[in-house]
Protein backbone atom coordinates (compact mmCIF):
# COMPACT_ATOMS: atom_id res chain seq x y z
CA UNK A 1 0.00 0.00 0.00
CA UNK A 2 1.20 3.60 -0.47
CA UNK A 3 1.83 6.17 1.89
CA UNK A 4 -1.34 6.96 4.00
CA UNK A 5 -1.46 9.99 5.81
CA UNK A 6 -2.34 10.12 9.04
CA UNK A 7 -5.70 12.75 10.05
CA UNK A 8 -4.10 14.28 13.24
CA UNK A 9 -0.56 14.45 12.10
CA UNK A 10 -0.99 15.45 8.15
CA UNK A 11 -0.02 18.66 8.55
CA UNK A 12 2.94 20.09 9.92
CA UNK A 13 3.25 21.36 13.45
CA UNK A 14 2.87 25.18 13.13
CA UNK A 15 4.41 27.48 15.66
CA UNK A 16 2.76 30.48 14.43
CA UNK A 17 -0.94 30.91 14.12
CA UNK A 18 -2.43 31.47 10.63
CA UNK A 19 -5.78 32.81 9.86
CA UNK A 20 -7.19 30.42 7.08
CA UNK A 21 -10.77 30.43 5.20
CA UNK A 22 -12.07 27.58 3.89
CA UNK A 23 -14.92 27.96 1.26
CA UNK A 24 -16.69 24.53 0.94
CA UNK A 25 -17.71 22.45 3.44
CA UNK A 26 -18.01 19.19 1.20
CA UNK A 27 -15.77 16.25 1.83
CA UNK A 28 -12.54 18.15 0.83
CA UNK A 29 -13.46 21.34 2.70
CA UNK A 30 -15.09 19.65 5.96
CA UNK A 31 -11.55 17.56 6.12
CA UNK A 32 -9.01 20.19 5.72
CA UNK A 33 -10.99 22.07 8.47
CA UNK A 34 -11.08 19.14 10.96
CA UNK A 35 -7.06 18.54 10.11
CA UNK A 36 -5.78 22.20 10.38
CA UNK A 37 -8.17 22.68 13.64
CA UNK A 38 -5.58 20.26 15.61
CA UNK A 39 -3.15 22.91 14.75
CA UNK A 40 -5.06 25.51 16.92
CA UNK A 41 -5.39 27.45 13.48
CA UNK A 42 -7.89 30.01 13.13
CA UNK A 43 -10.24 28.44 11.05
CA UNK A 44 -13.67 30.22 9.10
CA UNK A 45 -15.67 28.06 6.72
CA UNK A 46 -17.94 28.80 4.50
CA UNK A 47 -20.93 26.95 2.67
CA UNK A 48 -24.00 28.27 1.19
CA UNK A 49 -25.60 24.38 2.57
CA UNK A 50 -26.84 25.14 6.10
CA UNK A 51 -26.73 21.20 6.58
CA UNK A 52 -22.82 20.90 5.60
CA UNK A 53 -22.06 23.26 8.28
CA UNK A 54 -23.93 21.70 10.96
CA UNK A 55 -21.23 19.04 11.92
CA UNK A 56 -17.94 20.99 11.89
CA UNK A 57 -19.99 24.11 14.05
CA UNK A 58 -20.70 21.59 16.68
CA UNK A 59 -17.72 19.53 16.60
CA UNK A 60 -14.81 21.50 15.62
CA UNK A 61 -13.53 25.02 17.33
CA UNK A 62 -13.80 26.61 13.98
CA UNK A 63 -16.13 29.50 13.12
CA UNK A 64 -18.60 28.95 10.31
CA UNK A 65 -20.33 31.17 7.79
CA UNK A 66 -23.57 30.37 6.08
CA UNK A 67 -23.60 31.86 2.78
CA UNK A 68 -22.35 32.61 -1.16
CA UNK A 69 -18.59 32.03 -1.03
CA UNK A 70 -17.93 34.36 -4.28
CA UNK A 71 -20.43 36.68 -2.62
CA UNK A 72 -18.41 39.97 -1.19
CA UNK A 73 -20.39 40.86 1.68
CA UNK A 74 -19.98 37.18 2.94
CA UNK A 75 -15.95 37.28 2.22
CA UNK A 76 -16.01 40.56 4.00
CA UNK A 77 -17.76 39.27 6.85
CA UNK A 78 -15.05 36.27 7.02
CA UNK A 79 -12.63 38.90 7.11
CA UNK A 80 -10.83 37.72 4.08
CA UNK A 81 -8.86 40.83 4.09
CA UNK A 82 -7.03 39.71 7.45
CA UNK A 83 -6.65 35.90 5.76
CA UNK A 84 -3.33 34.45 5.51
CA UNK A 85 -4.74 31.95 3.21
CA UNK A 86 -7.75 31.52 1.61
CA UNK A 87 -8.82 27.75 0.17
CA UNK A 88 -11.77 27.35 -2.11
CA UNK A 89 -12.70 23.66 -2.23
CA UNK A 90 -16.38 23.71 -3.13
CA UNK A 91 -17.74 20.86 -5.99
CA UNK A 92 -18.21 23.94 -8.36
CA UNK A 93 -14.95 25.24 -10.38
CA UNK A 94 -16.67 28.31 -11.40
CA UNK A 95 -17.30 29.21 -7.74
CA UNK A 96 -14.01 28.25 -6.73
CA UNK A 97 -12.17 30.68 -8.86
CA UNK A 98 -13.97 33.25 -8.89
CA UNK A 99 -14.10 33.36 -5.11
CA UNK A 100 -10.50 32.97 -5.18
CA UNK A 101 -10.20 36.02 -7.51
CA UNK A 102 -12.63 38.29 -4.72
CA UNK A 103 -10.48 37.07 -1.87
CA UNK A 104 -7.11 38.14 -3.64
CA UNK A 105 -9.16 41.44 -4.70
CA UNK A 106 -10.25 41.97 -0.96
CA UNK A 107 -6.58 41.28 0.57
CA UNK A 108 -5.88 38.01 1.08
CA UNK A 109 -2.24 36.72 1.47
CA UNK A 110 -2.47 33.55 -0.81
CA UNK A 111 -4.93 31.54 -2.43
CA UNK A 112 -5.88 28.16 -3.79
CA UNK A 113 -8.56 27.21 -5.67
CA UNK A 114 -9.94 23.17 -6.58
CA UNK A 115 -10.52 22.60 -9.98
CA UNK A 116 -12.13 19.81 -11.92
CA UNK A 117 -10.62 20.65 -15.81
CA UNK A 118 -7.10 19.43 -15.52
CA UNK A 119 -5.94 21.27 -18.60
CA UNK A 120 -6.10 24.81 -16.45
CA UNK A 121 -3.37 22.65 -14.69
CA UNK A 122 -1.42 21.88 -17.73
CA UNK A 123 -1.72 25.52 -18.20
CA UNK A 124 -1.70 25.15 -22.43
CA UNK A 125 -0.77 29.04 -22.40
CA UNK A 126 -3.30 29.98 -19.50
CA UNK A 127 -1.74 32.01 -16.55
CA UNK A 128 -4.21 31.61 -13.90
CA UNK A 129 -1.81 34.07 -11.91
CA UNK A 130 -3.76 36.88 -13.48
CA UNK A 131 -6.60 35.89 -11.63
CA UNK A 132 -4.26 36.14 -8.48
CA UNK A 133 -4.78 32.55 -7.87
CA UNK A 134 -1.11 30.89 -6.41
CA UNK A 135 -2.41 27.14 -6.48
CA UNK A 136 -4.84 25.44 -8.60
CA UNK A 137 -5.94 21.89 -7.35
CA UNK A 138 -7.54 18.72 -8.98
CA UNK A 139 -8.52 15.94 -6.21
CA UNK A 140 -8.54 13.79 -9.55
CA UNK A 141 -5.49 14.66 -11.21
CA UNK A 142 -3.64 14.22 -8.01
CA UNK A 143 -5.33 10.52 -7.77
CA UNK A 144 -4.63 9.68 -11.32
CA UNK A 145 -1.30 11.08 -10.73
CA UNK A 146 -0.67 8.63 -7.80
CA UNK A 147 -2.34 6.03 -9.53
CA UNK A 148 0.70 6.30 -12.29
CA UNK A 149 3.29 6.34 -9.69
CA UNK A 150 1.91 3.12 -8.33
CA UNK A 151 2.03 1.55 -11.77
CA UNK A 152 5.88 2.45 -12.52
CA UNK A 153 7.09 0.96 -9.58
CA UNK A 154 5.40 -1.89 -10.07
CA UNK A 155 6.94 -4.18 -7.24
CA UNK A 156 7.14 -1.44 -4.75
CA UNK A 157 4.46 -0.42 -2.29
CA UNK A 158 5.02 2.94 0.01
CA UNK A 159 5.72 4.71 -2.98
CA UNK A 160 6.21 8.51 -2.10
CA UNK A 161 7.80 11.52 -4.02
CA UNK A 162 9.84 14.58 -2.47
CA UNK A 163 10.49 17.74 -4.93
CA UNK A 164 9.05 16.14 -8.49
CA UNK A 165 10.82 12.55 -7.62
CA UNK A 166 14.78 14.22 -6.60
CA UNK A 167 13.79 11.60 -3.28
CA UNK A 168 11.71 8.97 -3.42
CA UNK A 169 10.14 6.15 -0.96
CA UNK A 170 9.94 2.88 -1.58
CA UNK A 171 8.53 -0.29 0.01
CA UNK A 172 8.98 -3.80 -0.50
CA UNK A 173 8.60 -6.99 1.60
CA UNK A 174 12.27 -9.30 1.39
CA UNK A 175 11.93 -12.49 0.15
CA UNK A 176 14.10 -15.26 1.70
CA UNK A 177 16.19 -16.00 -1.39
CA UNK A 178 17.19 -11.74 -1.99
CA UNK A 179 21.37 -10.98 -1.08
CA UNK A 180 20.65 -9.11 1.48
CA UNK A 181 19.29 -11.54 3.98
CA UNK A 182 21.45 -12.07 7.28
CA UNK A 183 23.59 -8.83 5.78
CA UNK A 184 23.54 -5.89 8.19
CA UNK A 185 22.77 -2.61 6.79
CA UNK A 186 26.98 -1.78 6.44
CA UNK A 187 27.36 -4.71 5.07
CA UNK A 188 24.44 -4.69 2.42
CA UNK A 189 25.74 -1.23 0.97
CA UNK A 190 28.82 -3.05 0.08
CA UNK A 191 26.70 -5.32 -2.06
CA UNK A 192 26.39 -2.37 -4.17
CA UNK A 193 28.94 0.08 -3.24
CA UNK A 194 27.65 2.71 -5.80
CA UNK A 195 23.93 3.39 -4.05
CA UNK A 196 21.41 5.26 -4.77
CA UNK A 197 19.34 4.35 -2.00
CA UNK A 198 19.36 3.82 1.67
CA UNK A 199 16.81 2.23 4.20
CA UNK A 200 15.03 4.11 6.55
CA UNK A 201 12.55 2.11 8.36
CA UNK A 202 11.98 -1.79 8.72
CA UNK A 203 8.13 -3.30 9.93
CA UNK A 204 9.24 -6.69 11.59
CA UNK A 205 6.31 -8.19 12.88
CA UNK A 206 4.52 -5.92 14.82
CA UNK A 207 7.70 -3.99 15.61
CA UNK A 208 8.92 -0.80 13.70
CA UNK A 209 12.09 -0.42 13.66
CA UNK A 210 14.69 2.81 12.89
CA UNK A 211 17.85 0.87 11.01
CA UNK A 212 21.13 1.72 11.73
CA UNK A 213 24.66 0.21 10.04
CA UNK A 214 24.47 -3.13 12.68
CA UNK A 215 20.93 -3.96 11.97
CA UNK A 216 20.46 -7.31 10.20
CA UNK A 217 18.09 -7.82 7.93
CA UNK A 218 15.78 -11.07 8.11
CA UNK A 219 13.61 -12.94 5.46
CA UNK A 220 10.42 -11.26 5.46
CA UNK A 221 11.01 -7.76 6.93
CA UNK A 222 9.14 -4.99 5.21
CA UNK A 223 11.60 -2.28 4.15
CA UNK A 224 11.12 1.30 3.23
CA UNK A 225 14.27 3.01 1.36
CA UNK A 226 14.40 5.96 0.63
CA UNK A 227 16.04 6.20 -3.34
CA UNK A 228 17.23 9.00 -5.59
CA UNK A 229 16.41 8.49 -9.40
CA UNK A 230 17.77 4.75 -10.30
CA UNK A 231 17.67 3.61 -7.01
CA UNK A 232 14.76 1.60 -8.14
CA UNK A 233 16.55 -0.80 -10.46
CA UNK A 234 19.38 -1.26 -7.16
CA UNK A 235 16.70 -2.41 -5.11
CA UNK A 236 15.30 -4.75 -7.89
CA UNK A 237 18.49 -6.49 -7.52
CA UNK A 238 18.24 -6.81 -3.96
CA UNK A 239 15.45 -7.66 -3.71
CA UNK A 240 15.33 -11.32 -4.38
CA UNK A 241 12.07 -10.73 -6.84
CA UNK A 242 11.76 -10.20 -10.53
CA UNK A 243 10.55 -6.81 -11.85
CA UNK A 244 7.02 -7.36 -13.28
CA UNK A 245 6.71 -5.43 -16.25
CA UNK A 246 3.13 -4.32 -16.06
CA UNK A 247 1.64 -4.46 -19.68
CA UNK A 248 -2.06 -5.42 -19.43
CA UNK A 249 -4.21 -3.51 -17.34
CA UNK A 250 -8.00 -3.32 -16.67
CA UNK A 251 -9.71 -0.42 -15.15
CA UNK A 252 -13.25 -0.30 -13.77
CA UNK A 253 -14.99 3.11 -13.62
CA UNK A 254 -15.08 5.32 -16.49
CA UNK A 255 -15.37 8.91 -14.28
CA UNK A 256 -12.81 11.64 -14.47
CA UNK A 257 -9.81 9.07 -12.71
CA UNK A 258 -10.68 6.80 -14.53
CA UNK A 259 -10.75 8.64 -18.00
CA UNK A 260 -7.84 10.04 -17.04
CA UNK A 261 -5.65 7.60 -16.14
CA UNK A 262 -6.97 5.18 -18.92
CA UNK A 263 -5.52 8.51 -21.94
CA UNK A 264 -2.53 8.26 -19.68
CA UNK A 265 -1.71 4.50 -19.61
CA UNK A 266 -2.81 3.73 -22.93
CA UNK A 267 -0.16 6.67 -24.82
CA UNK A 268 2.53 5.23 -22.63
CA UNK A 269 2.15 1.68 -25.05
CA UNK A 270 0.47 -0.13 -22.29
CA UNK A 271 -2.71 -2.29 -23.22
CA UNK A 272 -5.71 -0.56 -21.11
CA UNK A 273 -9.35 -1.93 -20.82
CA UNK A 274 -11.42 0.24 -19.88
CA UNK A 275 -15.29 -1.16 -18.39
CA UNK A 276 -18.30 1.50 -17.90
CA UNK A 277 -21.34 0.40 -16.90
CA UNK A 278 -22.98 3.79 -18.16
CA UNK A 279 -23.65 3.17 -22.01
CA UNK A 280 -23.88 7.23 -22.94
CA UNK A 281 -20.45 7.32 -21.25
CA UNK A 282 -19.03 4.50 -22.41
CA UNK A 283 -19.30 5.53 -26.07
CA UNK A 284 -17.87 8.27 -25.59
CA UNK A 285 -14.85 7.07 -23.64
CA UNK A 286 -14.77 4.97 -26.92
CA UNK A 287 -14.35 7.83 -29.29
CA UNK A 288 -11.89 9.86 -26.95
CA UNK A 289 -10.13 7.16 -25.86
CA UNK A 290 -8.55 5.91 -29.49
CA UNK A 291 -5.45 3.41 -27.83
CA UNK A 292 -8.45 2.44 -25.16
CA UNK A 293 -10.64 -0.80 -25.57
CA UNK A 294 -13.88 0.23 -23.56
CA UNK A 295 -15.83 -2.20 -22.82
CA UNK A 296 -19.75 -1.72 -21.90
CA UNK A 297 -20.72 -3.78 -18.97
CA UNK A 298 -21.18 -4.19 -15.06
CA UNK A 299 -17.31 -4.59 -13.81
CA UNK A 300 -19.51 -6.54 -10.69
CA UNK A 301 -20.08 -9.32 -13.00
CA UNK A 302 -17.25 -11.74 -12.76
CA UNK A 303 -18.20 -13.55 -15.60
CA UNK A 304 -18.28 -10.37 -18.04
CA UNK A 305 -14.51 -9.80 -16.23
CA UNK A 306 -13.87 -13.28 -16.87
CA UNK A 307 -14.81 -13.12 -20.62
CA UNK A 308 -12.08 -10.14 -21.10
CA UNK A 309 -9.64 -12.12 -19.65
CA UNK A 310 -9.11 -10.93 -16.47
CA UNK A 311 -6.33 -13.32 -15.45
CA UNK A 312 -4.73 -11.71 -18.39
CA UNK A 313 -4.49 -8.67 -16.48
CA UNK A 314 -0.76 -7.62 -14.52
CA UNK A 315 -2.83 -4.54 -12.84
CA UNK A 316 -6.45 -3.95 -11.87
CA UNK A 317 -7.54 -0.47 -11.24
CA UNK A 318 -11.20 0.46 -9.69
CA UNK A 319 -11.96 4.21 -9.80
CA UNK A 320 -15.42 4.12 -9.50
CA UNK A 321 -17.62 6.44 -7.61
CA UNK A 322 -18.31 3.35 -4.73
CA UNK A 323 -16.05 2.38 -2.18
CA UNK A 324 -17.16 -1.08 -1.63
CA UNK A 325 -17.35 -1.84 -5.36
CA UNK A 326 -13.79 -0.78 -5.81
CA UNK A 327 -12.32 -2.75 -2.41
CA UNK A 328 -14.26 -6.10 -3.50
CA UNK A 329 -13.48 -6.01 -7.09
CA UNK A 330 -10.00 -5.57 -6.39
CA UNK A 331 -10.48 -8.35 -3.88
CA UNK A 332 -12.01 -10.37 -6.71
CA UNK A 333 -9.07 -9.57 -9.13
CA UNK A 334 -6.80 -10.76 -6.40
CA UNK A 335 -8.32 -14.11 -6.23
CA UNK A 336 -7.51 -14.25 -10.19
CA UNK A 337 -3.80 -13.92 -9.49
CA UNK A 338 -3.02 -10.10 -10.51
CA UNK A 339 -0.24 -8.98 -9.37
CA UNK A 340 -1.32 -5.05 -8.71
CA UNK A 341 -4.41 -4.05 -7.54
CA UNK A 342 -5.42 -0.31 -6.66
CA UNK A 343 -8.72 0.95 -4.94
CA UNK A 344 -10.64 4.29 -4.93
CA UNK A 345 -11.90 4.69 -1.60
CA UNK A 346 -13.52 7.72 0.26
CA UNK A 347 -13.60 6.54 3.53
CA UNK A 348 -10.00 6.60 5.63
CA UNK A 349 -11.25 3.68 7.52
CA UNK A 350 -11.19 1.38 4.97
CA UNK A 351 -7.33 1.80 4.96
CA UNK A 352 -6.95 -0.80 7.92
CA UNK A 353 -9.20 -3.34 5.82
CA UNK A 354 -6.39 -2.75 3.26
CA UNK A 355 -3.82 -4.12 5.52
CA UNK A 356 -6.00 -7.06 5.88
CA UNK A 357 -6.99 -7.69 2.82
CA UNK A 358 -3.75 -7.51 0.68
CA UNK A 359 -5.03 -4.93 -1.81
CA UNK A 360 -1.91 -3.31 -2.64
CA UNK A 361 -2.98 0.84 -3.15
CA UNK A 362 -5.81 2.47 -1.76
CA UNK A 363 -6.28 6.30 -3.00
CA UNK A 364 -8.14 8.68 -1.16
CA UNK A 365 -8.68 12.25 -2.83
CA UNK A 366 -8.74 13.90 0.43
CA UNK A 367 -5.72 13.01 1.75
CA UNK A 368 -4.34 13.43 -1.45
CA UNK A 369 -5.59 17.32 -1.74
CA UNK A 370 -5.04 17.81 2.03
CA UNK A 371 -1.39 16.59 1.78
CA UNK A 372 -0.78 19.38 -1.39
CA UNK A 373 -2.54 22.00 0.13
CA UNK A 374 -0.66 21.47 3.68
CA UNK A 375 2.58 22.84 1.98
CA UNK A 376 1.34 26.55 1.93
CA UNK A 377 -0.30 26.00 5.83
CA UNK A 378 2.93 26.62 7.38
CA UNK A 379 5.34 28.92 9.13
CA UNK A 380 7.83 26.90 10.65
CA UNK A 381 10.15 24.43 8.99
CA UNK A 382 8.69 21.46 8.51
CA UNK A 383 7.27 21.68 5.22
CA UNK A 384 5.58 18.25 4.76
CA UNK A 385 4.36 15.36 7.06
CA UNK A 386 3.31 11.73 5.66
CA UNK A 387 2.56 8.74 7.75
CA UNK A 388 4.26 5.20 6.68
CA UNK A 389 1.28 2.17 6.52
CA UNK A 390 1.53 -0.19 9.35
CA UNK A 391 4.25 1.42 10.83
CA UNK A 392 4.65 3.55 13.35
CA UNK A 393 6.90 5.81 11.88
CA UNK A 394 6.34 9.61 9.81
CA UNK A 395 8.31 10.99 7.42
CA UNK A 396 9.17 14.38 7.98
CA UNK A 397 10.48 17.08 5.69
CA UNK A 398 12.47 20.31 7.03
CA UNK A 399 14.26 23.25 6.10
CA UNK A 400 17.43 24.22 7.56
CA UNK A 401 17.69 27.59 9.12
CA UNK A 402 20.53 29.35 9.25
CA UNK A 403 20.33 29.48 13.22
CA UNK A 404 19.22 25.45 13.12
CA UNK A 405 21.17 23.25 15.38
CA UNK A 406 21.72 21.24 12.46
CA UNK A 407 23.19 24.01 10.06
CA UNK A 408 27.17 23.82 9.26
CA UNK A 409 27.32 20.51 11.00
CA UNK A 410 28.02 17.18 9.83
CA UNK A 411 25.60 14.76 10.56
CA UNK A 412 27.53 12.43 12.72
CA UNK A 413 28.23 15.62 14.91
CA UNK A 414 24.76 15.47 15.79
CA UNK A 415 23.26 13.19 18.92
CA UNK A 416 20.52 12.57 16.76
CA UNK A 417 17.88 10.31 18.54
CA UNK A 418 18.43 6.48 17.97
CA UNK A 419 14.61 6.50 17.02
CA UNK A 420 14.88 8.70 13.97
CA UNK A 421 17.44 8.88 11.05
CA UNK A 422 18.16 11.79 8.43
CA UNK A 423 16.96 9.71 5.24
CA UNK A 424 18.18 12.09 2.40
CA UNK A 425 19.03 15.30 1.73
CA UNK A 426 17.51 17.80 -1.06
CA UNK A 427 19.70 20.30 -2.09
CA UNK A 428 19.62 22.74 -4.68
CA UNK A 429 16.70 20.84 -6.59
CA UNK A 430 19.13 17.50 -6.17
CA UNK A 431 18.66 14.22 -4.08
CA UNK A 432 21.33 12.76 -2.12
CA UNK A 433 21.59 10.09 -0.07
CA UNK A 434 23.87 11.05 2.85
CA UNK A 435 26.19 8.86 4.93
CA UNK A 436 27.54 10.77 8.67
CA UNK A 437 30.29 13.12 6.62
CA UNK A 438 27.88 14.61 4.65
CA UNK A 439 27.61 18.68 5.80
CA UNK A 440 24.15 20.39 6.03
CA UNK A 441 23.72 23.74 4.96
CA UNK A 442 21.63 26.63 5.16
CA UNK A 443 18.26 25.81 2.71
CA UNK A 444 18.91 22.51 2.73
CA UNK A 445 15.61 20.56 2.80
CA UNK A 446 15.94 17.41 4.66
CA UNK A 447 14.06 14.15 5.17
CA UNK A 448 13.89 12.88 8.57
CA UNK A 449 12.50 9.13 9.04
CA UNK A 450 11.43 8.92 12.93
CA UNK A 451 9.37 6.92 15.31
CA UNK A 452 6.14 9.13 16.59
CA UNK A 453 7.18 9.16 19.74
CA UNK A 454 10.66 10.77 18.69
CA UNK A 455 8.98 13.89 16.56
CA UNK A 456 9.18 16.39 19.30
CA UNK A 457 12.75 15.45 19.94
CA UNK A 458 13.58 15.57 16.23
CA UNK A 459 11.98 19.22 15.58
CA UNK A 460 14.52 20.83 18.81
CA UNK A 461 17.54 20.41 15.52
CA UNK A 462 15.20 22.25 13.28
Amino acid sequence: MTIVQNEVYLFPRIITTMNIIIAGSGEVGSHLAKLLSYESQEITLIDSNKENLSFPNSHLDIKVIHGDCSSVSILKNAEVSSADLFIAVTEMQSVNLTSCFLAKQLGAKKTIARISNSELIEKNGVDISVLGIEELISPETLASDEIKLVISQSIFNDAFEFEDGALLTLGLKVHESAPLVGKSVVEAAGILPEMHFFPIAIKRENETIIPRGDTVFQAADRIVFMTTPGGDEELIKLSGKDNHEIKNIMILGGGRIGRKVAKDLSENDLNVKLVESNKEKAQELADELADCLVILGDGTNVELLEDEDIDQMDAFISVTGDSETNIMSCLMAKSKGITKTIALVENIDYYKLSQISGIDTLINKKLLAANTISKYVRRGEVVAISQLSTMNAELLEFVVRKDSKICDKEIKELDFPRSAIISGVIREGEGHIVLGDFKLLENDRVVVCCLMDSIKKVEKFF
